[in-house]
């Protein structure tokens, strides 16, 4: 908020609207591809955590706003987790206007090589509250047989 006149607009920001904002952009008047920069948004913040339990990998993302059925879990047979899907563009009314679009949305496509020891046929997905959780079981590590030789002599 600004009690100064802005220089950039010749508009005067309003000390009692926190909405009416004069912020400068610089990069404003530079050309840009705008249907781009969209596309990839959703793909680079959607965020994945991947942790590792004695029983199981789990991994976790965050898609707000997105249902199930517009995601999908896929293994590949190189065991190469697979979560992609899309979040859609709001449909514009012509009488609105825009002071804001700063969710990401587009396609999103995350690729994970599992290990040796995953469970590959006992993956198991769940999506509760935007939070998608994928578990993957582990194979018990098997501890080598050790059999003691008597030294003779």
């Amino acid at each position: 908020m600004s009690l100064i006149p802005s220089f950039f607009n010749g508009q005067r920001s309003s000390i009692f609207d926190p909405f009416s904002l004069d912020v400068w952009d610089p990069f404003k008047d530079f050309p840009s591809n705008s249907s781009l920069s969209q596309e990839n948004s959703a793909f680079a913040n959607t965020r994945i955590d991947w942790k590792e339990t004695p029983e199981a990998h789990v991994f976790k993302a965050d898609l707000p706003g997105i249902k199930k059925e517009e995601v999908k879990v896929e293994v590949e047979d190189d065991r190469v987790l697979q979560i992609s899907g899309e979040r859609k563009i709001e449909k514009e009314d012509k009488n609105d206007t825009w002071h804001r679009l700063e969710r990401s949305r587009g396609k999103f496509l995350r690729r994970f090589r599992l290990p040796e020891n995953a469970k590959m046929d006992q993956i198991k997905a769940a999506m509760d509250n935007g939070v998608l959780t994928v578990t993957v079981p582990k194979e018990e590590v098997k501890k080598p047989d050790v059999k003691s030789i008597e030294i003779s002599g």
